[in-house]
């Protein structure tokens, strides 16, 4: 299984922080993430340690007991990854059904339609 298929909600939020700063120690990491959410420094500390087992982040010793962490797995990688699954989970692999879905639900402005039609006429 790929490691994009198996990144958890709580783990994508210290992914977000890496794809953000390209590298980062877990210190920097803890404290961008207890700015914006409630957890521990150890519930932390596991989300990266469970990201590095599972080949999303690599590590990078920097002196005896520090380490640099850094995305093996690309932001681009797995946004394409997560819209197929999506696509696929709500509208079995319809894109069709998916916009059809978000025009008439969402109140799209005349900027949003615009640009929508703009992309379709390039696809032609």
């Amino acid at each position: 299984m790929k490691a994009e298929s198996q990144i958890t909600e709580a783990e994508l939020e210290v992914m977000k922080i890496l794809w953000e700063y390209g590298k980062a120690t877990s210190s920097q990491i803890v404290e961008r993430l207890t700015e914006t959410t409630e957890w521990k420094p150890k519930t932390i500390q596991t989300l990266i340690t469970r990201l590095v087992n599972k080949g999303a982040v690599g590590a990078e010793k920097i002196n005896n007991k520090s380490f640099v962490y850094y995305p093996i797995v690309s932001e681009e990688k797995y946004k394409s990854y997560a819209n197929k699954s999506f696509l696929q989970k709500l509208y079995n692999g319809s894109v069709s059904l998916m916009l059809a879905s978000f025009v008439k639900e969402q109140k799209l402005s005349r900027k949003d339609l615009e640009f929508l039609k703009q992309l379709l006429d390039e696809e032609e």
